[in-house]
C-alpha cells in the first residue's frame, strides 16, 4: 500500500509540474508580450514599460517561471492589474462559494444517482429500467444552463422560493447561504447524475455476469442479496472514476452557471478575468483548479486501493 501511494504521489508532483509548464508558457509566452496584450495594441511603451516592470516580464522566460511558482508555492499570486487586489486574496474569497457549490451539487449528483442505477440494474428489462433510462438520456441532452433558467422561471419568479440569482454570503447563516446555492447545484447535478446513474447501471449488470455472482446464486443467495453483498463494491471503481472527473467539472467547468445565477465564484472570477485581460488572475485561478483536478484524481486512485484490494497487493 506504501509503494502505491507513493507511486501516486510521484505521479501527482510530476503532473503538477507539467501542468505548471504548460500554463505559463500558454499564457505569457506564446501569445508574445503579455503587457502589450493585456493593454492593447494603442498603449504607449512607456506605459508599457511600467506594466512589464509591475509583472516582473522583464527578467528571462526561465527567471519568470521560477518566480511565478515559487510565488504559488509561498501563496504569492501576484497583484491583479484591474482590481489592484492580491490575487490569493481574490482566490479565496471566491473559494469559499465554488468549492461548496461543487461539493454541494457532487453529493445531489450521488445521492440521485446510486439508487437511481441499483434500482434500474436490479430491475433489468422492465419498465422501471426503461423509465430511468429514459430520463437520464433526457438529463444527459439538455444543456445545464437552459435547465438553470427554467428552474429561474418556476421557482423564482413563479412559486417565489427561491432568489434568482446572487449570493446572501456565510454571515447571514448557513441555511440562507445553502439556499441561495440550491438552484445553481440542482442545475449542476442533474445532468451529471444522468451520467452516473446510467454508469452505475452498466457496472453492476456487468458484475452481476460475472461467474462468482452465479455461484453466489447457486449457493442459494437471492439476485438482491448477491447485488448488495458481492456485486456493488465490485462494481464501484467505474463510478467512483466518473465521481473523480465529475467533482473536478463541477468545480472547474460551472463558469456559465455562476454567470446565470450570478454567483461571484471562481468561474465568474475567471469570465471577468478573460473580458478584462487580467492575465494574473487568469494564469493563478487556472493553475488552482488543476491542482484541484489533480488532487482529485489523486484521491480517486487511493480509494480505488481501498474498493480494490489487489490494487494493495500487487507487485
Amino acid at each position: 500500500m506504501l509503494r502505491y501511494f507513493l507511486k501516486r504521489l510521484l505521479s501527482l508532483a510530476l503532473s503538477l509540474v507539467v501542468a505548471s509548464l504548460v500554463i505559463f508558457l500558454a499564457l505569457e509566452v506564446v501569445p508574445g508580450d503579455p503587457a502589450a496584450y493585456m493593454l492593447g495594441i494603442n498603449a504607449q511603451e512607456d506605459t508599457l514599460a511600467v506594466l512589464r516592470d509591475q509583472l516582473g516580464l522583464n527578467g528571462t522566460v526561465v527567471e519568470r517561471y521560477f518566480a511565478w511558482a515559487g510565488g504559488m508555492l509561498r501563496g504569492d499570486f501576484g497583484i491583479s492589474y484591474t482590481y489592484r487586489t492580491p490575487v490569493a486574496e481574490m482566490i479565496g474569497e471566491r473559494l469559499w462559494i465554488s468549492l461548496p457549490l461543487a461539493l454541494y451539487a457532487l453529493v445531489l449528483s450521488t445521492l440521485i444517482a446510486f439508487p437511481a442505477g441499483i434500482w434500474a440494474a436490479s430491475k433489468r428489462g422492465s419498465a422501471a429500467d426503461v423509465t430511468v433510462m429514459g430520463v437520464t438520456q433526457l438529463g444527459v441532452a439538455i444543456p445545464n444552463f437552459w435547465f438553470a433558467m427554467l428552474m429561474v422561471l418556476v421557482f423564482a419568479i413563479n412559486l417565489r422560493w427561491f432568489s434568482a440569482g446572487g449570493f446572501v454570503g456565510w454571515d447571514a447563516g448557513f441555511a440562507a447561504a445553502l439556499k441561495s446555492l440550491t438552484l445553481p447545484a440542482v442545475a449542476l447535478a442533474l445532468p451529471q447524475a444522468s451520467i452516473l446513474a446510467r454508469v452505475m447501471r452498466s457496472s453492476l449488470l456487468d458484475t452481476l455476469s460475472e461467474d462468482y455472482i452465479r455461484t453466489a446464486r447457486a449457493k442459494g443467495l437471492s439476485r438482491g442479496q448477491a447485488l448488495w453483498r458481492h456485486a456493488l463494491r465490485n462494481a464501484l471503481i467505474p463510478v467512483l472514476t466518473i465521481i473523480g472527473m465529475q467533482f473536478s467539472f463541477l468545480l472547474a467547468g460551472a463558469i456559465i452557471i455562476e454567470n446565470v445565477f450570478f454567483l461571484p465564484g471562481l468561474g465568474r472570477l475567471v469570465f471577468q478575468s478573460i473580458s478584462a485581460r487580467d492575465l494574473i488572475v487568469v494564469e493563478s485561478v487556472v493553475m488552482l483548479l488543476v491542482f484541484a483536478v489533480i488532487v482529485v484524481n489523486f484521491a480517486v486512485d487511493m480509494a480505488y486501493a481501498v474498493v480494490d484490494p489487489r490494487l494493495r497487493t500487487r507487485r
